[in-house]
């Protein structure tokens, strides 16, 4: 969340540049400042970061004075991201990347330390994901996926694709993001959060809607209703590509839906991706879209001749449909855009 008093971290929804190139973000009347200058950070960076501390700490200038005037401040460690080992269960992977992110911590300054773009193409992200680990800072929840995406990478098996939630408390809106993950059918999450119960969920949720309803439940504890849940698609094992994260393909307004409703909309999709994707193990995209056979063109009915080289006999592409703001993940409902995926890769309708 971007409350400071609630769970979670979220995604911004406005930003403003103030004169000095530096972004505060505003979600609910909740302001948080980024950071725009990049490492080392500069002197006015560091100066909004201990100005906002002052305002919401309880001890208020007392505790920036602290810090400030110590000369003898203690050495803070610097975790290690964890080894990937030959023989390693995706679990213990899984779990060893959690455990590096608690290391890193929850970013609690109100200064997001690392400038996130979810327009980025994916090789961008990586760049940044490569300097949390340099930097070795405490993290959002938006870091925290771009961190995991990078951590993931190549791990036999697993699909990532991406959770968001819109939730309201006291009148204020708060967003979440985590880093949904299926392997063997079973779903889990990685992610950061201010509450244990939103973070990370093991490998053993038996549908995405179970693994969805878990977080419901967290945020019903911490008097949240969710307003809004969004699904991606799934992400691409390649650090180099060129491909953007696709925020939203699934987008609902869970406050309007019964639990039935919901489940059954999540389960749906869920099954489409199973249908729709196969993991590749070439390095390239993590997902294929698979068309569909036409029964008239069934290679039993219209057998091909042996001299001929077998192609796809699909008579059309299968259309994706998805809005056009859902590249960026925002919340603006945009005129519904046909993808229709052919050999050569996307041809994009609108």
């Amino acid at each position: 969340m971007t409350s400071k008093s609630t769970p979670g971290a979220g995604d911004k929804s406005d930003d403003e540049e103030n004169e000095n190139g530096t972004a505060a973000a505003a979600t609910g009347g909740v302001l948080f400042y980024v950071n725009k200058d990049g490492f080392p950070m500069t002197h006015q960076t560091c100066e909004k970061m201990f100005n906002h501390c002052a305002r919401i700490h309880p001890d208020r200038e007392k505790m920036v004075d602290k810090i400030q005037g110590s000369k003898n401040l203690p050495k803070v460690p610097v975790p290690s991201a964890p080894a990937v080992h030959l023989y390693q269960s995706v679990g213990a992977r899984l779990e060893a990347i959690q455990d590096y992110m608690k290391e890193l911590q929850y970013n609690h300054t109100g200064m997001q330390f690392y400038e996130i773009k979810k327009n980025r193409p994916l090789s961008g992200l990586m760049d940044s994901a490569k300097e949390m680990i340099r930097e070795s800072l405490p993290i959002k929840c938006l870091e925290a996926v771009i961190l995991g995406i990078y951590l993931t990478n190549g791990t036999p098996g697993l699909e990532r694709f991406p959770i968001s939630f819109k939730t309201q408390f006291h009148g204020n809106i708060h967003r979440h993001v985590v880093l949904g993950l299926v392997h063997n059918s079973r779903y889990g999450a990685l992610g950061m959060s201010r509450r244990d119960d939103l973070m990370d969920k093991p490998l053993e949720f038996k549908s995405l809607s179970e693994l969805i309803f878990s977080y419901q439940d967290a945020y019903k504890k911490y008097w949240h209703v969710v307003k809004k849940l969004k699904v991606g698609l799934p992400i691409a094992h390649d650090p180099h590509s060129f491909e953007q994260i696709h925020w939203r393909h699934l987008s609902l307004n869970m406050w309007k839906m019964s639990h039935s409703e919901a489940s059954k909309e999540i389960d749906k999709y869920a099954k489409d991706m199973r249908a729709c994707y196969k993991s590749s193990r070439s390095g390239q995209s993590s997902y294929q879209f698979v068309q569909e056979t036409n029964p008239y063109n069934s290679p039993r009915r219209n057998p091909v001749p042996s001299s001929t080289p077998r192609v796809n006999r699909s008579s059309s592409p299968i259309v994706v449909r998805a809005t056009q703001a859902g590249a960026d993940g925002s919340d603006d409902d945009g005129p519904v855009v046909e993808k229709r995926l052919t050999g050569g890769g996307y041809e994009i309708r609108i």
